[in-house]
């Protein structure tokens, strides 16, 4: 079976990654538009570098939890495709062979001149720090009114799936959540403590931190 995995937030949040929160337009409390924006990095690289060093450092003290070692698991019976909004490594650490980052890595950066220039990268970045065509690094994370990566990807994965599984999101960050209504398949399971109202009755919804939901999901699809 090919299944699709969409993650968000709300499963790194339980490995102790602090998420934004859209509600307070706030992140780690920086406004958004000053870290995670382009004009926010032409204003005051300093400050956007010296936010996402935290970011990574946060990363690298960071687990993978019980949820992202489940959703691997799967790998042992089926042909797994994650796609995650979350620019953490924890998919990969706790075993996920195929990860798509719609929304960048934080350990890898790339030329402020040059997306497609980039380096891996787990130490601080420091203003002065070039990359190979001379451009200052910038972080390789999407940005507000940035493209998304591996869309055609991740579109190719929604399209051939026979079942999604929905972890840890709102699903109301788009594009992104547009990969939802590409799924064309019969078995649909959303994991969340607030699962969305308009999306409760096309989903097996399951009420619970990923933690909870995900681990008895697994075991229920490798029977």
């Amino acid at each position: 079976m090919r299944i699709l995995v969409f993650t968000g937030a709300g499963i790194s949040a339980e490995s102790g990654i602090q998420t934004f929160r859209a509600s307070d337009g706030l992140w780690e409390e920086h406004r958004i538009e000053d870290v995670a924006s382009p004009d926010g990095w032409r204003r005051d690289p300093e400050l956007v570098t010296r936010f996402y060093n935290l970011r990574r450092r946060a990363v690298l003290a960071a687990e993978p939890n019980v949820a992202h070692k489940a959703l691997a698991k799967l790998e042992a019976k089926h042909n797994v495709t994650v796609v995650t909004q979350n620019i953490d490594d924890l998919h990969e650490r706790g075993g996920s062979s195929n990860v798509i980052h719609l929304h960048g890595e934080i350990f890898k950066v790339r030329s402020e001149r040059n997306e497609n220039l980039l380096l891996d990268w787990r130490e601080d970045v420091q203003i002065g720090d070039k990359a190979p065509d001379g451009a200052q690094l910038r972080p390789h994370v999407v940005w507000f009114g940035e493209q998304i990566l591996g869309w055609g990807e991740a579109s190719e994965a929604a399209f051939e799936a026979d079942c999604l599984i929905v972890v840890g999101t709102s699903a109301q960050v788009f594009p992104a959540a547009g990969l939802i209504s590409m799924f064309a398949g019969q078995q649909r399971h959303f994991i969340d403590p607030n699962v969305p109202e308009q999306l409760r009755d096309r989903f097996e919804c399951h009420l619970s931190p990923a933690t909870v939901g995900v681990p008895p999901l697994v075991e229920r699809l490798l029977q």
